[in-house]
This record gives C-alpha cells, structure tokens and sequence, in this order.
C-alpha cells in the first residue's frame, strides 16, 4: 500500500459478467474499499469471482459528501477502487466529483481499461469511427434534441431511454429519413439486437415494437448544411442588427438584397412583422 493511498478507476461489464478483466479483478482484490452505485449488483460480481471486499455506496445522491470521506481515507494510506453498476465510471454515471476531489488533493488516480457500451456500440453500427460524438443521454427537450440531431457533423452515439426511443426516432426521421441509424440494444446480454438501417425505417420498426432494455443509439453524420439557417433566415437576422444598430430598415433591407439576392421587399415585411 502506498503511503498517500490511491483511487483506481475500475470499469466493470456492461451485461456478461465474463468481460471483466483480469487487471479489474486484481485491483478489486487489492482495494481496501470498493466505492459502488449499488453494492447489492456489484456483490454479485465479485461473489462470481471470489472477490471478498468492503463496500460502500457511492452514487449520484451521496457523491459530495461521500467523496470527501473517501478522500480523507486515502490520504491516511487507503486503496480504493471506484465502480459504477455497468461500464467506465464517470461516463453518465458517478465518480466525477471524486476524480476532481483526489486530482486537488495530489492523490494518484489509476484508470484501467475496459468494457464500454458506447464503444461497442460505435463499432457495431458500421458507421465512420474516425470522428465521432458522444453525449450521454439525450436531451428531453424537443427543441434542444432536434438541434442535436440535425446539426451533428460526426457520428453521435447516445444513451437513450427506451420508452423515448421512438418519439426520437419519428424527429430525426421527420427532418431526414435516409439518415444512417444503428439500435444497440442489451449489448453482450443474451438478448442482444443491433438493427441498422435509415432513419425512417428503424423509426418505423420501433413504432410498431416498443423495445426494452438498455439502448445505445447511432446516427451517422449529419450531411453538410444540415441545422444550419437558409440564406433568408440569415439576411433577416443580419437586417435586425443592423436596424438594432441604428440603421434605417428600407435601406439596410435593400442592401441585404444586394448582397444576398433575397428580395429586399420580402426582408423587410418580415422584419416589420416580428416586431408587431
């Protein structure tokens, strides 16, 4: 044990409990402390193993103070390996606010590899991997999701919750059908499905069948343009910072038209308008 003590980042198995590594399980062993979101489904991994070990609970409810406590135990000389309930800690699940607590406090903080949904998920779909986007669970707000969807500009990979999954499928389907779209679900779990397809055919398939499970979704880059204003949209925006500014609007319309070739007529009805 090390004199100033350490947290190691310990990903575990996002379904069969035959991915954890042997690197995992050694650090598991080794741990004074074994920080967990659920102690009782961490329990069965180790009990697989014949891993004995201490545990406490460590979840997004009890994050602050409990990281101050396993903070304090590590600067005495503790060993504590951090899990969440499936795949890399701090990645949609708890163990930020410890990361940042041991970094502040000069603590040594070991992440091991392993299991990730996110990238099982990437790879599976078939869609590009050079660049790609990841951002969690998607936003619930519609206008906010369709922002999202629309304007990504490299594969997204995202959680999403199944009950939604086809509402958000029927929007990114609505602004373009042909999208690329693979649905990883229950991935390395004895119901395992990834179905590709476009965008408006797996919107289809999941408004007939309600999945279940953990779902992972991929949606292939948005094509070039997408989310972005047309020309009008534009010229209309540039002509009220400009009437902002102080300029007169039949003018400033007028060379807005000149520049853009959107009538200046047209710009400047819809100025008045908005400010109706």
């Amino acid at each position: 044990m090390s004199a100033a003590g350490r947290l190691v980042v310990c990903p575990t198995p996002i379904g069969n409990l035959e991915d954890v590594t042997l690197r995992v399980l050694a650090a598991l062993r080794a741990a004074d402390l074994v920080a967990c979101e659920d102690t009782r489904h961490t329990r069965k991994l180790l009990d697989r193993y014949g891993v004995t070990g201490k545990l406490v609970s460590y979840h997004e409810h009890n994050e602050r103070e409990r990281a101050g406590e396993l903070v304090a135990k590590m600067r005495k000389g503790s060993v504590v390996a951090l899990v969440s309930d499936a795949g890399m800690p701090l990645v949609s699940d708890p163990g930020f606010i410890l990361v940042q607590a041991c970094i502040a406090a000069g603590l040594s903080v070991e992440v091991l590899p392993g299991p990730s949904s996110a990238l099982a998920a990437l790879v599976a779909s078939g869609l590009p991997a050079e660049r790609w986007r990841f951002v969690g669970f998607l936003p619930r707000k519609k206008g906010d999701l369709e922002k999202l969807l629309v304007s990504t500009a490299e594969t997204l990979v995202a959680f999403e919750a199944p009950q939604r999954l086809a509402a958000t499928l029927a929007l990114l389907a609505a602004s373009d059908p042909t999208r690329p779209v693979a649905v990883c679900r229950e991935l390395t779990k004895l119901h395992e499905e990834i179905r590709r397809g476009s965008a408006g055919e797996i919107a289809a398939h999941y408004a007939a069948e309600r999945p279940r499970g953990e779902v992972v979704l991929v949606v292939g880059a948005a094509p070039p343009g997408a989310g972005e204003p047309d020309i009008a949209e534009r010229a209309l925006t540039a002509l009220q910072a400009l009437v902002e500014a102080g300029a007169r609007p039949r003018p400033a319309a007028k060379a807005l038209a000149e520049l853009t070739g959107v009538p200046a007529n047209r710009l400047y009805r819809a100025l008045t308008e908005q400010q109706r």
